[in-house]
Parts: structure tokens; C-alpha cells; sequence
């Protein structure tokens, strides 16, 4: 028995305005302090108010939140005692609000320890809602949350069928300031998702759909918002993408990339969307002839090449590259600024992380250890995989 979870989706002009027809008493607000200041903690109060429901924003999320600022938050839903969770900003503020949706309920449950096997009971106390305002992470529709062990340096991929986002609201307004890096980062990980999405072991029909549309869109859309942030046709498209591919990935599970993204990511805090870009074509690459088809299937859906699965692929993966270089993303782990002896240090580390993913086992061509620390020594050189 298999599963295709989605929360209600709601976008277009004016999306946030549904905010007007939610009920309920008290909603605390999930977000980190830029959110703040960029009034956006306020617009979404503004419509809550309109809803008679009075608010708190508990602000002090950071990019991958620790198991201790999620218990803070915990805390303060607990003195708050509100119905509605909501989740604004990135994917940091919104997996932490996903976290703290499960401590509200049960404040004994460590953030890390989170379940797929645990029945939470979640809605008895209050729901979520996720406002996303970065169009990659798409954690919006996932029911995963990567919590961060700050003592040990490590990124840790939780999941339970529960903390899936009761609403999603898609407004594009709240992606029309973001600045060049940060479109590229996190258009680089939409595109990771949906090609790790649509390779999976575990895809499906229902999983398929979404990947091929949001692939598409990347490519055409991408470079466009990264060129200019006032495009509103290109924005809105990248949101519905980034949203697209997660709910792709969200179900079928992620792959290589992101097991060497979160492994990297954990050790030298490189942005999640810039290292899962990063190592996307090498694992490509790595599992070329294993998921051609597949790959081929991509390839010829955004019309890229013509020729044998194997030919296309390649040409494919080009594709990646050229798009990633288009966005000043760095190419190799040695163009993100981290010394080769820091790096070859910690190899055996990297592995080790990358190893003990879910997400490793779930793709065509499951590598042993020596493959992946040959990948991460000819990502650090900008090698092409050739074994």
C-alpha cells in the first residue's frame, strides 16, 4: 500500500486573502526575524486579524534550525495554546514549524526522533498552515523536517504521514524581492527534486506528473527570475515548480544528491539548495546507464536532444550544468571557497553521512563506499564521473 499525500493548495493574486476565511481563536506564527522585517509577519497577521483571530509570531528561526530552537518554539506554542500553526518563510521556518506542530502535541518527543512509525494525533490541538516565501525548498507540501543537531554537526531527515501541511498558500507576492543567489540556490534544489523525484525507486504515475511539468518550467522560467526579479510571469511559475517538484519528491523520496547535499551541508553549512545543486550532475553521471530511460524520458519531455537513451542523458545532464553556471552556482565543492585538506579530512565523515541517508537507497544504482567517496573527491575537483 502506497500513498500520495498533498495539503490544499491555494495560489494566484491574492492567495494570502484565504487567511480571511480560516477559524479559529489564536495562530502563532512560525518565521525567522528577516520575515519580520520585511513586514511579511505583518500582512499575514493583517489577515488573520480580518478573520477575528488574534496572533504571536515567535521569530527566531535560523537557516537549518536546531533541535534547541525548536524546542524553544515548542515552548511558546505551549504557553500560547494556539489552533493554528502557521509556517512562514523558507524551508528552515517552515520544517521548524512542522517540528514544533509535533513537540505542541507531545512535548516529551525529541525533534531528531520523529517517526514514520509514531501515531501523533496532531489536529487535536491545532493545524498548520504553510506560507512559503522561497520558491525551492517546497516544504510546503512534504511531510519531512531536516532538524539539526548543532553539537554534532549534523542534518537529520525526519518524516511521519502527520506533518504534511494541512494548507498551502502560494502567493507570489512574497518571492518578488528575493535576490540573485537566493533564486538560484533554491531553484537549483526544485530542479533536484524533481529529477530525484522522477528517477526514484519508489516513483509512481502520481509522482511522475508533477516532476515533468516542474522540470520544465525550471528550465524555462529559472533564468528568467534570476535575471530579473520583477518578472512576475517567471516567479509565479518557479513557485508553482519548486511546489510541483516537492510534491514529486515529498512521495517518491529524494536521491544521491541530496544524500552528499545534506552530508556536505551538515559539516561545512554549505545552503542546502547550493550543495544538492552541486552534486546533481555527478550523481547523474554516476547512475547514467542504470536510469537512462528515465533520464531520457526528461530529456525529451523539455526537448533537449534528440538520439539513444544514453545520448540524451548526456545531453541532459549538460543541460544541468549549463543552467547551474547561468546562475553563478558553483560547479565543483572547490569553487564554493572549502580548502582541499578541510575537505579530505573529513572525507571518511562525508561518507559515512551520505551512507546512512534514506535517500541513498532508493535510486537506480545503490553505490558502495568507495563510489561515494570517489564522487565527493571528483565533485571537489570538478571531475566528470566515469565509473
Amino acid at each position: 500500500m502506497w500513498y500520495f499525500a498533498n495539503p490544499m493548495i491555494v495560489y494566484g493574486d491574492d492567495a494570502l486573502e484565504y487567511l480571511r476565511q480560516v477559524q479559529g481563536k489564536r495562530a502563532l506564527i512560525i518565521t525567522d526575524s528577516n520575515m519580520t522585517k520585511l513586514g511579511f509577519v505583518e500582512r499575514v497577521g493583517g489577515e488573520l486579524t480580518k478573520a477575528g483571530i488574534e496572533y504571536r509570531a515567535f521569530d527566531e528561526v535560523e537557516p537549518d534550525p536546531s533541535v534547541q530552537t525548536i524546542k524553544h518554539g515548542a515552548q511558546v506554542a505551549l504557553d500560547y495554546q494556539p489552533d493554528w500553526l502557521i509556517g512562514l518563510g523558507g524551508g528552515s521556518a517552515i520544517d521548524a514549524a512542522k517540528a514544533v506542530w509535533v513537540l505542541y502535541a507531545h512535548p516529551d518527543v525529541e525533534p531528531d526522533a520523529i517517526n514514520p512509525t509514531q501515531f501523533l494525533n496532531l489536529r487535536q490541538k491545532a493545524q498548520l498552515i504553510a506560507i512559503p516565501t522561497t520558491s525551492g525548498t517546497g516544504a510546503e507540501v512534504t511531510r519531512i523536517v531536516v532538524v539539526t543537531d548543532v553539537e554534532n554537526q549534523r542534518k537529520t531527515g525526519v518524516t511521519s504521514q502527520e506533518i504534511m501541511p494541512d494548507i498551502a498558500i502560494l502567493d507570489t507576492s512574497f518571492v518578488m524581492a528575493l535576490p540573485p543567489q537566493i533564486t538560484g540556490d533554491t531553484g537549483m534544489d526544485a530542479l533536484t527534486h524533481a529529477i530525484e523525484g522522477y528517477t526514484s525507486n519508489w516513483r509512481s504515475d502520481f509522482t511522475d506528473a508533477p516532476a515533468l511539468i516542474a522540470i520544465k518550467r525550471i528550465f524555462e522560467y529559472l533564468p528568467r527570475a534570476y535575471k530579473n526579479s520583477s518578472d512576475v510571469e517567471a516567479r509565479m511559475h518557479m513557485m508553482h515548480a519548486a511546489t510541483l517538484a516537492s510534491m514529486s519528491f515529498g512521495n517518491a523520496m529524494a536521491g544521491l544528491a541530496h544524500s552528499m547535499g545534506h552530508a556536505l551541508g551538515g559539516l561545512f553549512h554549505t545552503p542546502h539548495g547550493r550543495a544538492v545543486g552541486l552534486f546533481l550532475p555527478y550523481t547523474m553521471e554516476y547512475l547514467a546507464e542504470a536510469a537512462a530511460n528515465l533520464y531520457a524520458d526528461i530529456a525529451r519531455f523539455t526537448g533537449f536532444s534528440d538520439g539513444s537513451d544514453l545520448e540524451v542523458t548526456r545531453a541532459l545532464i549538460a543541460q544541468v550544468r549549463k543552467l547551474a553556471k547561468s546562475l553563478a552556482q558553483p560547479l565543483s565543492v572547490h569553487q564554493t571557497g572549502i580548502e582541499q585538506t578541510a575537505y579530505e579530512k573529513v572525507l571518511p565523515d562525508l561518507v559515512e553521512r551520505a551512507e546512512s541517508e534514506a535517500s541513498t537507497i532508493t535510486v537506480a544504482r545503490i553505490p558502495e563506499s568507495v563510489d561515494l567517496e570517489r564522487m565527493f573527491r571528483y565533485a571537489y575537483e570538478g571531475k566528470t564521473v566515469d565509473f
